[in-house]
């Protein structure tokens, strides 16, 4: 079932957090991020045919913007007993045969998709030079069996006014993909 992600208030700081890389095993921590002018952060796992649609176009903005003074970071935080194909081995293959550039991390106490009010899996935070949310809603229209392409429009044009110096409009679409997977117990508000 298709979940929306929760639009959270913007201006709200950039949540900490310090998770292990999947591919390297080293910490990354928000702090790693201080000097970047935009700090893009994603929800995302291997099984979910909504980030299935659109990985190809994940890697593409993440080569696009390698020089650019974007931080961009991929967060796994499905429960992995249950749900296998979303373990840290299983993001790491992901990341290997898509050509994720960036830092993907787990979350495997899911603290931090509850930060950031994570729903679905892909959800996207951009946050500003002083790591203030400025974004959250979605990639673009596309969406598996919708026939629109996939081109990252509305993402790609919040990131380029971050990195003008210019607002982001408020107006913005959320989200949409598989709810997060929850440990038993584990739900915001459990």
């Amino acid at each position: 079932m298709a979940v929306t992600s929760t639009m959270l208030e913007l201006g709200t700081p950039a949540p900490s957090f310090s998770l292990p890389d999947v591919r390297t095993g080293e910490t990354v921590r928000l702090e790693d991020f201080a000097d970047a002018d935009g700090l893009l952060v994603m929800f995302l796992c291997a099984h979910c045919p909504y980030v299935k649609h659109v990985e190809q176009e994940l890697a593409k903005l993440g080569r696009d913007y390698e020089d650019r003074s974007l931080a961009i970071v991929a967060i796994g935080s499905n429960d992995a007993d249950r749900y296998p194909d979303d373990a840290p081995d299983k993001l790491a293959e992901q990341a290997e045969r898509v050509g994720f550039g960036f830092p993907y991390l787990f979350d495997g106490a899911q603290e931090v998709a509850k930060a950031y009010t994570a729903a679905c899996t892909p959800d996207f935070f951009l946050f500003d030079g002083e790591q203030d949310l400025v974004y959250r809603g979605q990639l673009d229209g596309s969406r598996p069996r919708n026939d629109l392409p996939v081109t990252g429009a509305s993402l790609r044009a919040a990131i380029d006014a971050v990195l003008a110096g210019r607002s982001v409009p408020e107006e913005q679409k959320p989200s949409m993909g598989c709810g997060i997977k929850w440990r038993p117990g584990n739900e915001p508000g459990a």
